[in-house]
């Protein structure tokens, strides 16, 4: 099944350009060099309609859903629950109201420590006392190994994000992996025969819970798919000069960019 993947955001949890900060990635020309907080949206026809699943909704989310036309929204996943990964959740709501409408609330897909923190964060809408008229209409589904989604198959890959376990996620022949400092070698084995993986590389200094450019190309190398695209990146980063110093088949992600992508169902 083909379908469609689209960076949304590709920063840091700052964002770039950094509030007061006037070096030469944050005054930058290139437009590529601005990146929102980091999420990707999954667009495919299932043979009824066009699914759009979202990976993440940070701070940013409103302002991605409106350079990107969507009108609806039918899933979300979650990787963790930082700020910059599930601030945009309320801005699901006049998307929510179109899924309403159809009988249906939108699922978002959470381990037991994001649902945790998504319920105390979001009260208003997720207490069963929450009288608010206008919340989303949305409802925390389990995050199991595997969960099929309108005919198209994700499986949870467990990573570390310093000592926290966080959640990334492989469809079809695409994986994505943000805010990574370890990939556990049990990781690995699901990572295998891979056309695209995204992986986390904040900047060249270390970082306790973020990879590094160096690290992220040496788990690419491991990885071996045909093409690692570069998330989450601080602006000790410029686009064109880190490029220009990567790998062939390594390159910088940047908001709004996007490709086709193969995907499976849950019976491949």
């Amino acid at each position: 099944m083909e379908g469609r993947l689209t960076f949304l955001g590709t920063g840091t949890s700052m964002g770039v350009p950094t509030l007061g900060c006037g070096c030469a990635v944050c005054t930058s020309a290139d437009p590529r060099d601005r990146r929102l907080r980091p999420s990707v949206l999954l667009q495919w026809h299932d043979g009824m309609r066009d699914r759009v699943v979202l990976i993440d909704t940070g701070p940013d989310f409103r302002e991605q859903a409106l350079r990107n036309k969507l009108t609806r929204v039918d899933a979300v996943f979650y990787t963790h629950g930082h700020a910059d990964h599930i601030f945009g959740l309320d801005d699901l709501r006049p998307l929510s109201f179109t899924v309403f409408r159809e009988g249906g609330h939108i699922p978002l897909y959470a381990s037991p420590e994001t649902e945790e923190t998504l319920r105390r964060i979001y009260d208003y809408t997720f207490s069963p006392k929450a009288t608010y008229p206008n919340r989303p209409r949305v409802h925390i589904e389990p995050l199991h190994e595997r969960v099929c989604v309108f005919g198209v198959d994700f499986k949870r890959v467990p990573v570390l994000h310093g000592q926290q376990e966080i959640c990334g996620f492989r469809f079809g022949r695409v994986a994505y992996l943000t805010d990574v400092s370890a990939i556990p070698d049990e990781s690995f084995a699901l990572l295998e025969g891979l056309d695209h993986v995204v992986l986390s590389a904040l900047r060249h200094k270390p970082h306790p819970s973020h990879a590094t450019v160096e690290q992220a190309v040496e788990w690419a190398r491991r990885i071996g798919a045909k093409h690692t695209w570069l998330t989450h990146i601080a602006h000790e980063l410029g686009h064109e000069e880190t490029n220009s110093k990567l790998p062939e088949n390594i390159r910088m992600a940047y908001d709004g960019l996007s490709f086709p992508i193969e995907l499976e169902g849950a019976s491949a």
